[in-house]
């Protein structure tokens, strides 16, 4: 091949069209701009509307003045500490519930007498609007901390108990046909069949779970709450601070998407063997 010919070749190559994958990958961020932009998008128009006094800032504040309250929060340390006493309410409420939901939907799935006896009172529990027992919860357990954390761990109970049941119920026939041949105790198909099988369907439920605590937990810090996030919302509340309201309830927000971001993760690197 001669020389010309071998650079109107390189010519041509350098001028083709992009390959499928250099498409895919364009049309990829594209679409990751346009999920950033859009909410960037919508502050601007609300910033806008509210230096334009369209928006009244009695009604919804300015955002910059919604951050400003939460830089007045940060600085005088507030924001701290209220996220201390509101994150351990939660965890609290997700240890316990959780702990509850896996263990009794793994007892569920492995036993069909279980099932049997088990799951109808539970069903029934599971149609009770559990933000509708606090009145019973206060009568129970008072106005303190338990009823607080009993309520979370309630909501967080039935996504876990629902998904555990059902991940074991799928669970392939062929592999614990292969473990009978194979002669596994009890204690081996648990950890080498069920959990691996069940555990991404598991980390669905947690993920479920984790946003029902929050939003149980915006509820529950209304009860004769002294100190959280909800303390601070009711207290500027008292004080006609809208703008320490919605930032509270961002706040709220942001907590359940970082910590839906963090069981994403999780369930990523569980399942990326089984793809």
């Amino acid at each position: 091949m001669s020389i010309a010919t071998t650079l109107a070749a390189s010519s041509t190559d350098t001028g083709s069209a992009p390959t499928p994958g250099q498409a895919g990958l364009w049309a990829r961020r594209k679409w990751e701009f346009v999920r950033i932009a859009s909410p960037l998008a919508l502050l601007a128009l609300w910033q806008l509307g509210s230096a334009l006094g369209v928006i009244p800032q009695d009604v919804l504040p300015a955002p910059s003045l919604i951050v400003d309250a939460g830089l007045e929060l940060v600085r005088n340390g507030q924001l701290a500490a209220a996220l201390h006493i509101s994150g351990i309410r939660v965890l609290e409420g997700l240890a316990l519930g959780g702990a509850i939901g896996v263990a009794a939907g793994a007892a569920v799935g492995l036993s069909r007498w279980l099932e049997s006896t088990v799951d109808p009172p539970m069903q029934m529990i599971r149609a009770l609007p559990h933000l509708g027992l606090i009145p019973l919860f206060i009568l129970w357990f008072g106005i303190g901390e338990l009823p607080k954390v009993l309520l979370v761990a309630l909501g967080v109970v039935f996504p876990l108990y629902l998904n555990t049941f059902s991940a074991i119920r799928q669970v392939d026939p062929k592999l614990f046909e292969t473990a009978d041949v194979l002669g596994f105790s009890f204690r081996q198909r648990l950890t080498r069949i069920i959990v691996p099988s069940a555990a991404p369907q598991v980390l669905v439920g947690l993920r479920q779970s984790l946003a029902i605590a929050w939003l149980t937990l915006i509820v529950a810090e209304q009860i004769n709450a002294d100190k959280g996030i909800g303390f601070l919302i009711n207290n500027a509340r008292d004080f006609l601070r809208i703008d320490v309201i919605i930032f509270g309830l961002t706040v709220y927000a942001l907590l359940g998407i970082a910590t839906d971001a963090v069981v994403r993760l999780i369930e990523r690197r569980a399942s990326r063997y089984q793809n």
